[in-house]
């Protein structure tokens, strides 16, 4: 079994052909799949597609790109969203210096504020960071100071530093198809540091698919893909690898429930 912890089925690239895109997904072994909120405004959108699928959950949150749209957002209303049985991470939120399409303090801001709901909710905070290494380790060794959160580097693209202190404060990194491309030999050295059991697989689909799909929509059962060329940079097994990174997911997604076919019992 592998999990997609990390994709946006609302995004219009998927929504067209989307049940094609979910038997696709389950014939991959793609067992859960949580689909990213953007904008807090939009969720109803979300949950209409995560309330008609059981093995599909979404979170609740502002990307960095809205943090303007959707300034001054507290952290009690993004926790009392995520009371939906649906709702299972926090985010996507964080630092975009790359197209720096909000202002950096709303972006700030906004981060600090997705992490205090992490905090409050114990729920994982998806946090998108790009071009922003330093100030990213600034403001979660700040946060952290003021207590533990849940959260994963989604998408890890930066640099080892980064990575390495995500890790050392209690963080999982998370690895999309771009671990899969000629030229990130570097981003394949910092995804062999880092430890088996922090280690994550996602899509983020329609984005960055894997070779050889690279230039086409991405889609959730792609992820096996990243999940294989991750156990080459690994030295492992697929098989290892599916199982270390859905057994990262469930213990980090404490509200999601590990589908009766893929227990550890069973396997």
């Amino acid at each position: 079994m592998l999990v997609d912890h990390h994709c946006h089925l609302d995004f219009p690239q998927l929504a067209a052909d989307r049940e094609g895109i979910l038997a696709r997904a389950r014939a991959a072994g793609v067992g859960v799949m949580v689909t990213i909120s953007t904008r807090i405004r939009q969720l109803p959108t979300l949950l209409e597609i995560a309330d008609a699928h059981p093995n599909i959950y979404c979170s609740v949150g502002t990307h960095p790109h809205n943090a303007d749209e959707e300034r001054g957002i507290a952290a009690d209303e993004i926790v009392r969203l995520s009371q939906h049985p649906k709702v299972v991470a926090i985010g996507e939120a964080g630092l975009d210096y790359f197209y720096k399409k909000s202002s950096p303090e709303a972006q700030a801001e906004g981060f600090r504020t997705h992490i205090e709901a992490a905090r409050l909710t114990g729920l994982p905070l998806e946090i998108h960071t790009r071009d922003a290494d330093e100030d990213t380790i600034a403001i979660l060794e700040d946060e952290h100071a003021k207590g533990a959160f849940p959260a994963i580097l989604h998408c890890y693209t930066g640099g080892p530093k980064l990575a390495q202190r995500a890790v050392e404060l209690g963080l999982y990194v998370s690895f999309t198809g771009v671990v899969t491309f000629k030229k990130s030999e570097a981003l394949r050295d910092i995804a062999k540091a880092v430890p088996l059991d922090r280690l994550l697989v996602e899509t983020d689909a329609p984005y960055l698919a894997p070779e050889p799909y690279r230039g086409k929509t991405n889609e959730p059962s792609f992820v096996a893909h990243t999940a294989a060329a991750l156990a080459r940079v690994k030295g492992v097994s697929e098989d290892e690898i599916a199982k270390a990174t859905t057994d990262n997911f469930f213990r980090l997604f404490r509200k999601v429930q590990r589908p009766a076919q893929h227990s550890t019992a069973a396997a």
